[in-house]
């Protein structure tokens, strides 16, 4: 059946061979676009392709203009429906797909076909709308040459051009692009982020929000994407005391925990005062797109990094915010102290917020609460006795960390703490800070990330959405805030070692699992530290990048206007060189061929008609008959013999210089006037 269609396609006429590797170049444009646009999109823009290959196939008739309305009224009504809206990034990319569907249904003439093609490349430009990603590019570049082939048919001269010669002339022109793209990415001003248009979807791409719901954390550990990279320019900190901070939630209703929001006016609002200990970390982030306006750096750092598009501030939880969501890859350096101190050191009113609990909530975590006074106290004073008390029962109580809790009820401590005795980071770490605030201990919680691990290829620290945590902060006297993982308590190894709890392997990824995983460690190694590598050089290639490359170049303050005088420095060297380069390729020409195509003009100039591209033979008959037989037409004629006898003759007999020179000594006649 294959060897049939392979005939069948040979024997098909030219155009109709054309369109079909055309309507394949359009599938895979729209192919890339499935993640994006609405289920009826996908088939209907499908639909209409599979319609026109049907109708190329048989060399039936295109349709009439009723049916291609109908298709163009139904796609307007369902784009309204599905967007409520057909302006905007997603309606617009819903409509320009159908639309380039719908256009090749009236693919009649050579001038339909150009406009198909302006219409795709458009389409192509807007997958980045949704992702620059090393797998895009490669997408794109392929539909690109793809395009290219196809444009290239178009104006091929009537035969059957093979293909593999078509696509030849296509890689060709992109290869003489490259250059100029090249440049273009190097020195084009980067005035503000091209593709960060951000997403209409409200939800952040960031495993962590604002409020944490007992339970939630524990669904990031079956989402493997990477969350941040990390590279360090020095000694790399323990990874037990690698912890990125995010959001603080201080308020509990009793299921879900939020920001504290305090009634206090800020003067009276607890301070930060933050003292820093031992060395000092220094690293790179580069955070994926997040959708959040949230910074996630290495506790503790005082300094800001140098964002100031993003204006980042320290809360005074000292989490790191920014002035808008992080909607594009980021790239920043900063400076950490993993050894700190922070917040009030002596008691103020501001704590008593810490203090509160929802009423009629997990009763038995109470009724524990006052048995652990009874023994060792209650309050700031008694806080080391009971900090000590709390996580020798997780230690020696049984308590256990699961990937699969299940679901807890209205009384989540209260199960953890004695029914189930096992839950994911943010189970420990509530149900820790209930226990510890019914003792009238000042606590909180604190999500983030925590740990990591390195890829050996490139030596990048990555730390994944997996890797999203949940510990606790509780208030000491004469030491402020200080930080107690109840998780360490009931898994050491999650914290401290390299090998990460992961979750139970599905089906694929038992086959997968056949595999040597030693193999399969280090191409998932290698294809990473190729994305971080395009991450890096491409996708973070910002404007101060390119002031650091003027700087290397020799400016040494440079402004974005440089930029544009580097450019056009750029542009009138590569003129000079192509016209050097054109003038060089006219000396390489046949000179015997310069010195006819000169005679030619020069007899043309002095009245002979137009000879076009005569041989010297023939020129010379012809200048004989014009000329008659004086003087000037004998020596002409010999001249133009001479000329034929170097070229054609066994052996020349003088040489072309000798002709040259003769040529300049010809009795050339009056020019006749026209």
């Amino acid at each position: 059946m294959l060897t049939s269609l392979a005939d069948r396609l040979t024997h098909l006429p030219r155009e109709a061979r054309d369109t079909l590797f055309l309507l394949a170049v359009i599938a895979w444009v729209v192919l890339m676009q499935l993640g994006h646009i609405p289920v009826w999109c996908a088939i209907l823009a499908f639909g209409i392709l599979l319609w026109r290959t049907g109708l190329t196939w048989r060399g039936a008739p295109l349709p009439g203009w009723m049916p291609r309305l109908v298709l163009l009224a139904l796609t307007l009504g369902a784009t309204w429906v599905t967007h409520s809206t057909i302006l905007g990034r997603d309606a617009g990319v819903t409509l320009i797909v159908v639309l380039l569907a719908l256009k090749t249904l009236e693919m009649r003439a050579r001038r339909d076909a150009f406009v198909i093609f302006f219409l795709a490349f458009f389409t192509l430009l807007t997958h980045f709308f949704y992702s620059q990603s090393l797998l895009t590019a490669v997408g794109i570049l392929l539909a690109l040459l793809g395009l290219l082939t196809a444009l290239v048919n178009a104006h091929m001269p009537v035969g059957r051009p093979p293909l593999r010669r078509s696509a030849g002339i296509a890689a060709g022109m992109a290869a003489l692009g490259l250059p100029v793209m090249v440049v273009l990415f190097l020195l084009f001003p980067r005035m503000a982020p091209l593709w960060g248009v951000p997403g209409e979807d409200p939800r952040g791409r960031s495993g962590l929000s604002e409020e944490m719901r007992v339970g939630e954390i524990a669904e990031l550990v079956l989402n493997d994407e990477i969350a941040f990279r990390i590279r360090f320019d020095g000694d790399v900190p323990p990874q037990g005391a690698m912890y990125f901070r995010g959001p603080v939630l201080g308020d509990f209703d009793g299921v879900r925990w939020r920001p504290q929001r305090s009634g206090f006016p800020p003067a009276m609002a607890l301070p930060v005062d933050l003292e820093l200990q031992g060395p000092a970390v220094s690293y790179e982030v580069t955070l994926e797109p997040q959708r959040r306006p949230w910074l996630f750096l290495l506790e503790a750092t005082r300094q800001a990094p140098d964002l100031p598009a993003l204006q980042p501030r320290m809360t005074r939880d000292l989490q790191w915010v920014t002035q808008r969501p992080v909607n594009e890859l980021l790239r920043y350096r900063a400076q950490s102290h993993v050894q700190f101190r922070h917040g009030p050191r002596e008691p103020m009113l501001g704590l008593q917020d810490y203090l509160e609990l929802p009423p009629g909530f997990n009763p038995r975590t109470l009724a524990l609460a006052q048995e652990i006074r009874r023994v060792h106290g209650a309050g700031p004073e008694a806080a080391p006795a009971v900090l000590a008390a709390v996580i020798e029962r997780l230690r020696t109580g049984g308590y256990a960390y699961t990937l699969e809790p299940g679901v807890f009820g209205q009384h989540a401590a209260d199960e953890f703490w004695f029914d189930r005795r096992e839950g994911f980071c943010e189970h420990i770490a509530s149900s820790f800070v209930i226990l510890m605030r019914a003792m009238d201990i000042p606590a909180r919680v604190v999500t983030g990330y925590q740990g990591g691990e390195v890829n050996a290829v490139d030596g990048y620290w990555v730390v994944r959405q997996r890797d999203a945590h949940a510990w606790a902060e509780v208030w000491l006297r004469g030491e402020g805030w200080v930080r107690v993982d109840p998780t360490a308590a009931v898994a050491q190894w999650r914290i401290g070692s390299l090998d990460r709890l992961r979750p139970a392997p599905g089906a694929l990824a038992g086959l997968v699992g056949a595999l040597d995983p030693t193999l399969l460690a280090q191409v998932r190694a290698v294809w990473e530290a190729v994305n971080n590598s395009w991450n890096q050089w491409v996708l973070n290639y910002t404007q101060g990048r390119q002031l650091d490359l003027l700087q290397r170049l020799g400016w040494s303050s440079p402004q974005w206007t440089d930029l544009l005088y580097a450019l056009l420095a750029v542009v009138v060297l590569a003129s000079l060189g192509a016209a050097a380069w054109q003038l060089w390729e006219r000396q390489q020409h046949d000179p015997w061929l310069r010195l006819l195509d000169r005679a030619r003009r020069q007899l043309m100039r002095h009245g002979l008609p137009d000879v076009g591209h005569l041989p010297p033979r023939a020129l010379a008959e012809r200048t004989r008959r014009h000329f008659g037989d004086g003087p000037f037409s004998q020596a002409t004629t010999q001249w133009l013999l001479r000329l034929e006898s170097w070229r054609y003759g066994r052996e020349s007999a003088e040489p072309l210089a000798t002709l040259r020179e003769e040529f300049k000594r010809l009795p050339w006649p009056p020019k006749e006037s026209r």
